[in-house]
């Protein structure tokens, strides 16, 4: 059997598993793998050598799946990808098609003019799967699962393969964030020695015969913003603060702003942009909000937690004074015109990271605050869990329930961070690694000869992806930084980074040429998914395995 028909056969059924992110459905992916790991006589011979890994305290009780082929020696290749897909509320009437390749085609076929005329075109043309997962990432998924199996069924091998399927990709990357933590300790078991971790997430070319290998992935830091204003009736505005004029004068600031953006070479992250916001009010008066709140993301090539929150410290502060001089020039003119109270405006300049507000809160109410505060989080922390509160909502409402403790009503910014976090990586910033610092140039040689096509490198994948949990360098420094700036860190959302530490490896991404991630046109290109990337991978793992 070719791995050709391997791939189809295997991916058609690892579809029809509706693994939608953050649901239970997540979990029938780990009883479609077992039962094929059981079925391929390798792995019926040595049971130790797959299985499931757990993911501590996950509401769902989602696990990691894994399977190893052992050969001579102690070098070892990670193969990852996700087994999580986005849901298909896009699809409509034709949900009940999503999971099934075929079915789907031919109903686009019979709506194909209401489609964009590339993926019309792509779809007439018969060369690329549609359905939801197959392009993102199952398609993927299958190459390796397949390559994995040829491999165990050789009798002279060399080196270690592991292959690694995680939940939650989509969400909060909880499977691989456990995965760091099963891969440390089967390095320890198996006394490996990691040559690298390959992704295969879609590859989005520029054109038909370039593709793009991918030696690391951008990072993701998710800083908030909370103003807290001062209470005032809308016909009284100079006696209050409204949080929502400082807000947009900081959203102003931040939002497309390139003094966020990192350039490595000739590639560049892409500018900040706000992804919620949103103030206190829950119904309608003639007061101003008394607060208001948001976070925005900033993509990262080089930059640490640390240098984003200076950041934002800095544009908060400069904000708050810009706000605070038209509010004065404002007053002044009101002033010329009216009686007002008072002949001045109380306001100053105020912010204060999350770390120092906890701290103003517990120097004044002590043990009284700091109870109070832990039996919030852990409400919190339940409430996430059942899924009754968000991420971003559970932060916001910690931050209320301080200023619960706070005598100071004054105006204010506080900033931090919310989760989660995804570390760049890549392979420009790996020293020491030798022969592997030029594999995307060797595989580009094989490519040329064995396909007639062109793979350009780049540095960084910009899509994020859970290349970014394949080692760090700065593991104190970050810690630090996450522990006084991230409330939810160490309760809700952590980072194995030891285990992180002890895997460190460089990372490359081969994954098959897609379109349209994430909506009812994503697919994948057939020639790419049967042929060409089976190819290249297998070429690149035997290359980092050969002695």
């Amino acid at each position: 059997m070719s791995i050709a028909k391997d791939i189809k056969d295997l991916l058609y059924k690892y579809i029809k598993v509706e693994s939608i992110s953050f649901s239970p459905k997540e979990r029938l992916v780990e009883d479609f793998l077992l039962e094929y790991f059981r079925g391929i006589p390798y792995f019926a011979k040595h049971p130790e050598l797959y299985g499931t890994y757990d993911i501590k305290d996950d509401p769902l009780g989602r696990k990691v799946c894994f399977g190893m082929v052992r050969g001579r020696g102690s070098k070892a290749v990670v193969l990852i990808h996700h087994s999580d897909v986005v849901g298909i509320e896009d699809f409509k009437l034709l949900k009940e098609y999503a999971f099934s390749p075929d079915e789907l085609g031919e109903k686009l076929l019979e709506i194909k003019d209401s489609l964009p005329a590339d993926a019309q075109a792509d779809l007439e043309s018969g060369d690329w799967l549609f359905g939801r997962g197959g392009c993102d990432m199952k398609g993927g998924g299958s190459i390796q699962w397949s390559l994995l199996k040829q491999y165990s069924e050789l009798d002279d091998f060399e080196g270690n393969v592991i292959v690694v399927a995680v939940p939650d990709e989509e969400n909060m990357s909880a499977g691989m964030r456990a995965a760091v933590r099963l891969l440390a300790e089967l390095k320890d078991k198996y006394d490996l020695d990691y040559q690298m971790m390959i992704n295969s997430e879609p590859q989005q070319r520029k054109s038909a015969a370039e593709g793009i290998f991918s030696e690391g992935t951008v990072g993701k830091i998710m800083p908030f913003v909370y103003v807290r204003g001062y209470l005032s009736h809308a016909g009284k505005v100079f006696e209050g603060f409204n949080p929502v004029n400082l807000m947009s004068e900081i959203v102003r600031r931040t939002e497309l702003n390139m003094d966020f953006t990192d350039v490595v070479g000739d590639e560049c992250s892409p500018p900040p942009t706000w992804l919620y916001l949103k103030d206190s009010k829950t119904v309608y008066d003639v007061s101003m909000p008394l607060s208001m709140a948001g976070c925005l993301s900033v993509l990262t090539l080089k930059q640490t937690p640390m240098t984003v929150i200076d950041r934002v410290k800095n544009i908060c502060s400069e904000s708050f004074d810009a706000v605070l001089k038209d509010m004065h020039e404002s007053y002044d003119r009101f002033k010329s015109a009216a009686r007002p109270v008072a002949q001045e405006l109380p306001w100053q300049t105020k912010v204060e990271s999350f770390m120092e507000l906890y701290n103003e809160a517990s120097t004044l109410h002590g043990d009284s605050f700091r109870e109070a505060y832990d039996r919030q989080l852990e409400q919190i922390t339940e409430s996430i869990h059942k899924g009754e509160l968000n991420i971003i909502e559970s932060n916001f409402k910690l931050i209320d329930m301080i200023f619960e403790y706070i005598d100071d009503l004054s105006p204010r910014v506080i900033y931090g961070l919310i989760p989660p976090y995804y570390p760049s990586a890549s392979n420009c910033f790996f020293e020491g690694i030798g022969d592997r610092a030029n594999i995307s140039e060797v595989l580009n040689d094989f490519t040329m000869k064995e396909f007639g096509q062109t793979y350009t490198r780049e540095f960084f994948y910009t899509g994020i992806c859970d290349l970014s949990f394949s080692g760090i360098s700065d593991s104190k420094e970050v810690t630090d930084t996450l522990k006084e700036s991230m409330p939810l860190f160490g309760k809700y959302y952590d980072i194995p980074f030891d285990a992180l530490e002890k895997i460190s490896m460089p990372v490359i991404n081969i994954g098959p040429w897609g379109k349209d991630f994430h909506k009812l046109t994503e697919r994948v290109n057939k020639v790419d998914l049967y042929e060409r990337t089976p190819k290249i991978l297998d070429h690149a793992i035997r290359l980092l395995l050969k002695k």
